[in-house]
């Protein structure tokens, strides 16, 4: 499996960590293997309420402009290439 974003970012909020602190994207089953991912760990843009930078950005519109502009986003772009998913193909895998 390739790096997921609670691994690149530390930050903390995946794993051990429960209750309102924990990233919705650690939990996130529906999305796993997605860009060979676990979880939601590498479609981190497309999950609603993330706590990326310690709280949530707010509606999903704001939070895609934020997360488009991220570091690990970027990455896992260019290390997709021709296998990279768009935002609307993963959205609906989080609606089925």
């Amino acid at each position: 499996m390739k790096a997921n974003c609670w691994e690149v970012k530390s930050c903390g909020r995946c794993g051990s960590v429960s209750g309102s602190n924990a990233c919705p994207v650690c939990k996130e089953t529906k999305l796993h293997g997605t860009h060979d991912g676990i979880n939601g760990g590498r479609a981190c843009w497309t999950v609603p309420h993330t706590k990326c930078g310690g709280s949530g950005h707010g509606d999903f519109a704001k939070e895609l402009r934020i997360c488009m502009e991220c570091d690990f986003y970027k990455l896992v772009k260019e290390e997709e290439k021709g296998s990279y998913q768009l935002s609307a193909t993963i959205l609906s895998k989080l609606r089925t």
